[in-house]
């Protein structure tokens, strides 16, 4: 008797396990589509968009943002 209710136990234990490795493998699955996707939207940047970015970023001054402006107009 006490052998059934043991193996009854152990067959639960791998349920929940299996159930959360699935729950893993989707998550990975949707996390690495949501970051293929959000790799594309940054790919869709315009000159300007890229210029507007360095400036921000200080990488070039006022006058070369305005120059370089014109320049992709």
């Amino acid at each position: 008797m006490m052998n059934g209710i043991d193996h009854t136990l152990g067959m639960g234990w791998i349920w929940i396990i299996g159930l959360i490795l699935l729950v893993i493998v989707i998550w990975i699955i949707i996390r690495t589509l949501g970051q293929k996707s959000s790799r594309n939207q940054s790919d869709n940047k315009t000159p300007l968009d890229i210029l507007k970015e360095r400036y921000a970023r200080g990488e070039i001054s006022k006058q070369e943002f305005e120059e370089k402006k014109k320049g992709i107009s």
